[in-house]
């Protein structure tokens, strides 16, 4: 069984492989300064859903953005899996050809984004990955890292607002029934939900017309599901395709 790692700034989300089948995944708080232990109870504890536990699993691919939890993870697999983790990083086969200034930059999942969407849609192709920040990962048609865009996350974004404005207050991340708010909650909706379609459709277009031919545009992240159906351009939303990225990595390193 392959544990499928992807450590983001907000969320840590799991996955377990039987072969190439995604068997069940979670999504955890991050916590930085969480320690090999803590993660061990908690992934045991995740893994006894399924009748599983740490002692099933075979392998770990790691793809994470937070220093600090990559070594806890590393220790995690080397204390309690008896094996190192394969983490993502420079000097790894990765099949991606990164076309950019400085390749180090790259984000482990970017790179599974990249590696995912060409085998699974083809290219060239644009992942709108819903995150802590939302990221424009840009395929070409032959399956290479173009690069892309960073843009503050959704929550992020509302977060800064409701703490800088002392007068308005915390509202559901949902958009409202009309774009003219009749109330203050309504108000607050419409701008930060039909406000970020509008960011993200902006962005696309942009980036759309800098590729010489259309891309299939495929969103991922925790708020896809919620973000990518009000936004013209994004065909289809593929909540696992970071995780199927590290699955492909891992298979290319095997």
């Amino acid at each position: 069984m392959l544990l499928a790692v992807d450590v983001g700034n907000t969320n840590v989300v799991l996955g377990v492989y039987d072969g190439a089948t995604l068997v069940r995944t979670w999504r955890i708080a991050t916590v930085h300064d969480r320690t090999e232990d803590e993660l061990a109870v908690a992934l045991d504890g995740l893994l006894g859903q399924e009748d599983r536990s740490l002692d099933d699993v075979d392998a770990m691919i790691l793809g994470s953005v937070v220093p600090p939890l990559t070594q806890a993870f590393t220790r995690l697999a080397e204390r309690y899996l008896d094996r190192a983790a394969f983490v993502v990083g420079p000097g790894i086969k990765t099949g991606v050809r990164l076309r950019v200034d400085n390749p180090s930059e790259v984000g482990a999942d970017r790179i599974a984004n990249t590696l995912a969407a060409h085998r699974r849609y083809g290219g060239p192709a644009v992942v709108v990955d819903f995150g802590t920040t939302t990221n424009f990962d840009v395929v070409s048609a032959e399956g290479d890292f173009l690069g892309g865009s960073f843009a503050p996350g959704l929550e992020v974004s509302a977060e800064s607002l409701f703490s800088r404005a002392s007068r308005l207050f915390r509202v559901a991340l949902v958009p409202p029934a009309a774009a003219i708010g009749k109330n203050t909650a309504d108000c607050l909706r419409s701008g930060i939900v039909f406000g970020y379609v509008g960011l993200v459709e902006g962005l696309l277009a942009r980036i759309v017309a800098e590729l010489p031919s259309p891309p299939r545009v495929v969103a991922t992240g925790g708020l896809a599901a919620e973000i990518a159906p009000l936004a013209r351009g994004i065909e289809r939303v593929d909540e696992d395709l970071t995780l199927e990225g590290l699955r492909m990595l891992y298979e290319l390193n095997a």
